[in-house]
């Protein structure tokens, strides 16, 4: 009998793995022949994609309308923002001093990569595409999830503060957040076909590339990337509610994993942090408004890798990563490419530019860091997602107290 408690349980999950697995093996032995079957992954990534736009406007919103008006709101978002500061910043760092430790010396080659020429935009015009859109249609973009989020953020203040005349409208964002949620269930369940397409396509193309002359800046991103997953989000778990923390933490972190992993989208993987950090126990009012957020404003992957780019191309162009004012520059450029550049389409190659632009490089800069920005767009895609859950661990631990585990039912 338990053991058919186990298998039911942990069924949807065995199912992941073996198309993941099925997937990766199919793409070793076939190569870039597997480009054929990515539209099945394609198929399922749409799918969540436009289900994710919905359930983020009614989680957001739900949740703001009925907290409780005698919790602070306040002191939630500031916890929040100071969270996820100080994970960017502590990755970075520890990027940093990687980069001392295992110093990248060799010349890399400047492969060339074809790039569209793109308007470069003031700090105004991106804040304005960054925060808002023109038409009401265009919030429904996943391109402009930000811009979607605060809309959800008013509504959801809006109605809080409508008193019993916006009870009728509380109870539709409830009731439309509990069908979002099956929905999203629903479409999980070509999760074993879509992500093991994903896996197997990712496998066949990418893999080869992994090898070459790009080796030692990606072992070290890897390298540095499976630590901070491994120690630094076990650390944080333990912070956050000490070694019974830890085991919830990575018992209901598979799914997440797996899911960012084989999509390589944080938006892609909202439904099942959602699903993942209630069952760790957050409270559904921290959970609904940190892991939409998080997806656009915390990306610890983001900033090792934005790290990463900057000592790679000062290994080719011979300047040095040691001086404090070039380390600042580093890490104000971190941040602003973690949390602000993140809810900008193709915010990354913004990100490059800038940092060119701040450090004063030539244009030949550009095609090495994009290149090892998308090699590395996989383990950078699990920290920016995953992070997300463990972050709102650490939220609900400054929020709601340490003994906030005590009163959730983990057992499931």
């Amino acid at each position: 009998m338990e053991k058919n408690n186990i298998l039911k349980n942990y069924s949807g999950l065995l199912w992941l793995l073996a198309g993941i697995t099925v997937g990766s093996i199919v793409g070793l032995i076939f190569g870039k022949s597997v480009e054929s079957i990515k539209p099945l992954g394609d198929v399922f990534l749409n799918l969540l994609f436009t289900a994710v736009i919905p359930l983020v406007f009614f989680a957001v919103s739900s949740a703001i309308a009925n907290i409780d008006r005698t919790k602070k709101l306040g002191r939630l978002l500031t916890i929040m923002v100071l969270v996820f500061l100080s994970t960017i910043l502590i990755s970075a760092v520890l990027t940093l001093v990687a980069t001392w430790i295992f110093p990248i010396h060799q010349q890399l080659g400047n492969t060339p990569l074809p790039t569209e020429p793109e308007k470069i935009q003031s700090f105004g015009e991106q804040m304005t595409q960054l925060l808002t859109v023109g038409e009401f249609f265009e919030i429904g973009s996943r391109k402009n999830m930000l811009a979607l989020i605060i809309f959800s953020v008013l509504v959801g203040f809006s109605t809080l503060y409508s008193g019993k005349e916006g009870d009728g409208f509380k109870n539709f964002l409830v009731s439309g957040n509990e069908v979002m949620k099956k929905l999203i269930i629903l479409i999980m369940k070509l999760g074993p076909i879509g992500l093991g397409a994903y896996f197997a396509y990712q496998v066949g193309v990418f893999g080869p590339q992994l090898f070459g002359t790009y080796a030692k800046a990606l072992g070290l991103y890897y390298g540095v990337g499976a630590f901070y997953f491994i120690v630094f989000f076990t650390l944080y778990a333990f912070v956050a509610g000490g070694f019974k923390a830890i085991k919830v933490f990575w018992k209901n972190n598979i799914v997440p994993s797996l899911t960012s992993i084989g999509t390589c989208s944080s938006i892609a993987t909202i439904p099942a942090n959602l699903d993942g950090s209630r069952k760790m126990g957050v409270p559904d009012y921290i959970t609904n408004v940190t892991i939409p957020l998080g997806s656009t404003l915390h990306k610890d992957g983001s900033s090792i890798s934005s790290i990463v780019k900057i000592a790679v191309v000062f290994a080719i162009f011979g300047k040095d990563l040691v001086h404090v004012d070039t380390i600042i520059l580093a890490l104000g450029i971190t941040i602003l490419v973690s949390i602000v550049e993140g809810g900008i389409p193709n915010g990354g190659y913004i990100g490059e530019l800038l940092m060119i632009s701040a450090y004063q490089l030539p244009p030949e800069a550009l095609p090495p860091a994009m290149i090892i920005g998308t090699l590395v767009d996989p383990m950078a895609t699990l920290l920016n997602a995953t992070g997300d859950n463990v972050a709102a661990m650490l939220i609900a631990r400054f929020t709601e107290g340490k003994n906030w585990m005590e009163s959730k039912d983990l057992s499931s």
